[in-house]
């Protein structure tokens, strides 16, 4: 019963000062190769030099002479000591950095606990007092975010109830943990400006005895925030081993309160008297490079990946950053570089803001793990790869990371390196289509004299000087080049998957819900990336934010969230034929590298069940039945949904639909139109439906014409037929009478309906 109580007193003791402890080795910490030799004498003067530096060979053995000239100068009749010298290396030290800095540098740095993550509980979170509820302790996490109401139910950080010195906020790690720093933020809020200046650290076993945290002797304060967002990181002077950790603010901004966010970092220790304390995470069997790759090392892997699967595999750029890094993609497909009929085109995209880097390491891991199980053999990955071309956009604003990167997981805050490096943000960085379609079908256009797809990019947008990165154009040209089907835009700072439209149709209002023609597929393709995803379906995790998404199964129309003109979404689904949706994939924006295993785990499932959705609904090729060529730009309409897509350049389509049976129409210009019925099952295939289109006769006869043949006869009298139906209606709505109208001789060679010559002329 003894070695409980002695094992919470041993960790309290400062690690570095416990022999054999974690960290960097104490003073008193004896390295192979040192040599030492003790005596009675009194202590000798210290062998190391100033700032710690060793003191040369030479000036070792110059001591032990001067100590033994001294005593005999005293007269003492001790005999002198013989000093050994041993010859060893000596390696120049980089000078010590001062303050938080040396610190820093003399310990590895530990992980987060997860109060951002929420890999710790709001159970784990205690206060000596809170301002309201909504500012509780739950709330006191790094980068949390507020509502945009004062007094949210869910507000911005942990605010005390009194302004004194004797408030703290705990931390409850939940075992022994070698506590290394501390991470704070003030209050996120558009309405008041709150943080603390200062404050000390207390750390404890029980919660009923604590001891500060010390430099040495002394009590610590440490220098917080300067302003409400900017994360401040101070190191320990020595890594503490407790359960518990306590945060006293000691001053705080004169004309605000107490108010905090934080992260603590820490490493866990293994309990022995306490075996349930371990958390039972998954295993990660799949071995990935799980770590955050800047540009260089993300080039790196892709190359190493298209050298590991050449076969699969291929890499190449769609354009150029605003500093000049390249925007790689890697296609995954059984014949890499080629569209082959029939097979439908994937993308996804990561990293449109570059502090949400999730997005980029899941694409990083996914292509590896494609590359891997294809190689293996697994069945699944196989005929995704052969059935499907992939293409994967890791880092679509690359200046925007390497400069969160260059910042670290903790310290990037919620937006440095959101933006391109001129300041644009790419999700609203897209041409405003929905309102041009919005107005024309006000004033009942749509789709007979404007279309209800792929609208045309409005001029002002296409200018030298207009307000498009880079970046965005990149893309834009990306997208009119591949015939994509289906999409997803890989978002960070909340658990939600988002559906068109993301703009209100009211263009005042901030929430409205506005869906699509397709909402009920677009519902679908939302849920089920949500329902696979397995912290989205974690009953028990708590709010990222503020917002619930669960009550809706954590998918949400994008304009009903938060309207957002000019997005990828919206101008993806107006402009081209794909289908795209954003997945905001975690509560941390740039999780540190020990959660990406977790991260994996959590969507592996998802990203691969999203991609065989893109065998969801039908497919087939529209042909011509004359020559049973494919038709390019032929029109495939669907009966009862206001939104129609396009062939390829070689005449094949897909329409993503759910199971039904559907009227589905294909016209073309020059071709009479073919409607027939087609159904769509539940199995995971989709359905053939092909089209084999004739040609109209005034078609054809400008096809002979213009290769200067001879017009067949069943042509002149199909011509002369429709011809004349058109003379009988415009007599009939005219009252009888041959008009202007009525002339023929549209043909400078002799009219095809009568054989005259003479133009114009009437009809005999």
């Amino acid at each position: 019963m003894l070695a409980r109580p002695l094992l919470l007193l041993l960790a309290l003791v400062p690690a570095a000062r416990l022999p054999g402890a974690h960290g960097a080795p104490g003073p008193a910490t004896l390295r192979p190769g040192d040599e030492r030799e003790v005596t009675a004498a009194p202590a000798a003067p210290s062998t190391q030099g100033q700032l710690g530096e060793p003191v040369p060979e030479g000036g070792r053995l110059r001591l032990a002479e001067e100590k033994a000239a001294g005593g005999e100068a005293r007269g003492t009749t001790k005999k002198a000591v013989r000093v050994k010298v041993v010859k060893k290396k000596v390696l120049k030290k980089k000078p010590k950095a001062s303050g938080q800095g040396a610190a820093t540098e003399q310990q590895p740095q530990c992980p987060p606990l997860g109060l951002e993550s929420l890999r710790v509980s709001d159970f784990q979170l205690r206060a000596s007092s809170i301002k309201r509820y909504g500012l509780g302790a739950h709330r006191g996490r790094l980068n949390i975010q507020s509502g945009i109401h004062d007094g949210d139910f869910y507000d911005g950080g942990w605010c005390a109830g009194h302004e004194d010195r004797d408030q703290w906020l705990e931390i409850d790690a939940r075992r022994p943990t070698r506590f290394t720093g501390i991470i704070t933020q003030g209050l996120n809020s558009i309405w008041t400006y709150d943080w603390v200046t200062s404050y000390k650290v207390q750390f404890s076993n029980d919660t009923h005895s604590w001891q500060p945290g010390r430099n040495g002797t002394e009590e610590v304060v440490f220098l917080g925030n300067k302003d409400p967002e900017t994360p401040v990181l101070n190191a320990l002077p020595t890594p503490v081993v407790a359960r518990y950790i306590r945060i006293n603010p000691q001053t705080w901004f004169e004309n605000g309160t107490i108010c905090l966010r934080a992260e603590i970092l820490g490493c866990p220790l293994p309990d022995p008297n306490n075996i349930y304390s371990w958390e039972n995470e998954p295993a990660v069997t799949d071995k990935l490079d799980f770590r955050h790759h800047n540009y260089k090392e993300m080039r790196k892997l892709m190359k190493e990946v298209n050298e590991e699967c050449p076969n699969i595999t291929r890499v190449y750029s769609i354009g150029k950053s605003y500093l000049g890094l390249k925007m790689y993609v890697m296609e995954i497909s059984d014949n890499p570089g080629q569209h082959e009929l029939g097979e439908p085109e994937f993308r996804y995209v990561a990293g449109m803001h570059g502090n949400e880097v999730l997005g980029r390491e899941l694409l990083l891991n996914l292509m590896q793990y494609l590359c891997g199980e294809y190689t293996r053999g697994n069945p699944r990955v196989v005929r995704l790869v052969s059935e499907t071309r992939i293409h994967l956009l890791p880092s679509m604003n690359p200046d925007g990371y390497e400069t969160a990167y260059k910042l670290g997981s903790e310290l990037v805050g919620w937006a440095m390196g959101r933006w391109t490096y001129e300041g644009i943000d790419l999700n609203h960085n897209f041409a405003d289509l929905n309102t041009a379609l919005w107005d024309a079908e006000d004033n009942e256009l749509v789709p007979h004299k404007f279309p209800n797809h792929y609208l045309p990019i409005p001029e002002y947008y296409t200018f030298a000087n207009a307000t498009v990165a880079p970046e965005t154009r990149a893309v834009i040209d990306w997208m009119q080049k591949f015939p994509f089907v289906l999409s997803a835009n890989l978002h960070g700072g909340e658990l939600v998957v988002t559906y068109p439209y993301d703009m209100t149709r009211t263009y005042w209002k901030a929430q409205e819900l506005t869906p699509t023609p397709d909402d009920a597929i677009f519902r679908w393709l939302a849920t089920v990336y949500a329902t696979t995803n397995l912290a989205m379906v974690d009953d028990e995790r708590r709010l990222c934010h503020y917002e619930d998404f669960t009550r809706e199964g954590n998918i949400i129309n994008g304009a009903n969230w938060h309207t957002v003109p000019g997005s990828m979404n919206d101008f993806s689904y107006l402009h081209t034929n794909c289908f795209e949706v954003t997945v905001e994939l975690s509560c941390d924006k740039f999780p540190h590298e020990s959660e990406l295993p977790r991260e994996w785990e959590n969507n592996k499932e998802s990203l691969l069940v999203f991609m065989e959705q893109v065998r969801r609904g039908i497919k087939g090729v529209v042909r011509d039945k004359d020559t049973e060529q494919g038709i390019a730009d032929a029109i495939i309409a669907v009966d009862g949904i206001n939104h129609d897509v396009r062939t390829a350049f070689d005449g094949d389509y897909w329409r993503l639909l759910n199971p039904g049976e559907y009227e589905v129409t294909a016209a073309a210009e020059g071709y009479h139109p073919v409607t027939r019925t087609c159904r769509v099952s539940y199995e995971d295939n989709p359905t053939l439906c092909d089209f084999q289109l004739t040609k109209t006769p005034k078609q054809r006869l400008r096809e002979i014409l213009a290769k200067g043949g001879k017009i067949p006869k069943d042509l002149i009298l199909r011509l002369r037929q429709l011809r004349l139906r058109k003379l009988r209606a415009q007599r009939q709505a005219q009252g009888g009478g041959l008009t202007p109208s009525g002339l023929c001789g549209d043909v400078e060679e002799g009219c095809a309906l009568c054989g005259s010559r003479s133009l114009p002329h009437t009809l005999v």
